[in-house]
Parts: structure tokens; C-alpha cells; sequence
């Protein structure tokens, strides 16, 4: 199976006996199909599967039944944080992408402050000084950079703090605590966000649809969901920069 390449990546790795991987090998698949729908064209969903496989061989190395999770919950979980990790290695956006996505967040940032409201799309391009379309194209292509990963924030969920408990309290208590802090931070964030904008990040994130899926709960197209989306990332990333890396 091609999904079944990323296994000699991990050779160390040896699988608990009673975890079948090529059983759970099509949810692999699934979560990297899923994450790859905000990924730059120029990202090959191959190369976001064979990073799931490792964080299944990791989960399967890992899990511990006792703890209560199910090794699917935390198998997901796992993949999801290695998929995340080699999103965070390979910055696949050009530095263009990178500088148009820091202007709309300047530009959101300084309607925002004047209006003391949330920015619309128009009054954003306005400010920008460019067509409607054009920022529309602005967002879009910044649908896949760095610029802020909602997956790297809320990525450890309950399941698998219980799982690494002993690992986390032999590390950086004080990380652990800022982490914490950067959750409550973000989801009061959310709140925050413009009612479509908060619908398309559960409806992405919580209930795990994809863009297709989403633009026909909104009835509006792909695209638009993905500018949708980018658009509520940025707008984030400029409501949470105290947790910028430059300001940590």
C-alpha cells in the first residue's frame, strides 16, 4: 500500500502487538486529505501522509488503554501533531505570500482600531488599496502559510495529556502553564471573531468537513471558504500578539 510508505521512516518504532496499523492506516489518509484542503497547491498529500504515519506508529508505541482514550481518539491526535510538525518544518509559502498576509492583518488591525468593530472584506481591500478580487486572491494564497496554526494551539487535547502525563511532568512545568494560558487566550479569540468566521473554524476543526462540505452549508463556493478561513486565521493572529513568537 502507498499509504504504508512512511513505515521505514520509522524503524526504531516497534508497534504495540495489539494495534493492527494497516487497520487504522485509512485514517491516515482521511486527516491528511482533510488538512491538506488549506494546504498550497505546490504540497503533495503524500508528503502529509507519510508524516501521519509516523505519529500513528508513535501513537501505537505510546497508547496505554488505562488512560481512557480510545487509540483511535489519541491515534488522531498523534497524526494530527505530526502532520503539524512537518507543516511547521516545511514553509512551502513564497516570502511574497508571507509579506501580503502581514499587510491585511496590519490592514485589519488598523480598521479595527479606528472602527472599533470587526473588519469587513471591503473596508480591509480599501485600506489595502487594492480590488475586492485582488484581496480575495491575497487570502487565498495565504490559506497555507504559518502565519497562524490553529492545529499547533489546540492540537494536545484532554486524551493525550493523560496519555503523556509522566513524560510532561519530568519537562518544563512553566511551558505546560503558558500553554494553557495560549488555549483560554485563543478560544476567548474565537469568540470574538465574526459569526461566519467562528462557524467555518468549528465546522472545519470540531466537526472535521471539508471545504466542499462547508461551502454547501454556507452555499458558497470552496475558494470562499478557504478565504473565509484565512481570513479568520489572520484576524487572529493579529488579536493574539502578546503570543507571537517575536513577542515570546
Amino acid at each position: 500500500m502507498a499509504v504504508l510508505d512512511g513505515l521505514a521512516m520509522y524503524d526504531q518504532a516497534q508497534p504495540a502487538p495489539q494495534v493492527d496499523i494497516e487497520q487504522y492506516a485509512p485514517l491516515v489518509k482521511r486527516i491528511a486529505h482533510h488538512m491538506m484542503m488549506r494546504m498550497p497547491a505546490s504540497v503533495q498529500v503524500e508528503d502529509l501522509i507519510q508524516a501521519g504515519m509516523i505519529g500513528l506508529l508513535e501513537a501505537s508505541t505510546k497508547y496505554d488503554a488505562s488512560k481512557g482514550a480510545s487509540f483511535e481518539t489519541y491515534a488522531g491526535i498523534r497524526i494530527r501533531g505530526a502532520i503539524v510538525d512537518e507543516m511547521r518544518r516545511g514553509d512551502w509559502a513564497p516570502r511574497s505570500v508571507h509579506r501580503n498576509a502581514r499587510r491585511v492583518q496590519e490592514a485589519m488591525s488598523q480598521v479595527e482600531s479606528r472602527t472599533g468593530r470587526d473588519a469587513t472584506d471591503q473596508e480591509v481591500a480599501a485600506e489595502l488599496e487594492v480590488s475586492l478580487d485582488e484581496y480575495h486572491s491575497i487570502l487565498q494564497d495565504s490559506s497555507g502559510t504559518r502565519l497562524f496554526s490553529y492545529e499547533e494551539a489546540v492540537g494536545d487535547d484532554d486524551s493525550r495529556v493523560a496519555q503523556d502525563t509522566s513524560v510532561a511532568a519530568c519537562q518544563n512545568p512553566h511551558q505546560g502553564i503558558q500553554r494553557e494560558s495560549l488555549k483560554q487566550s485563543l478560544a476567548q479569540a474565537i469568540k470574538s471573531l465574526p459569526e461566519r468566521e467562528q462557524l467555518v473554524l468549528a465546522l472545519y476543526y470540531d466537526e472535521e468537513l471539508n471545504l466542499k462540505e462547508i461551502g454547501q452549508i454556507l452555499g458558497v463556493s470552496e475558494s470562499r471558504v478557504s478565504q473565509i478561513h484565512s481570513q479568520a486565521a489572520l484576524r487572529l493572529r493579529g488579536r493574539l500578539q502578546e503570543w507571537a513568537p517575536e513577542n515570546s
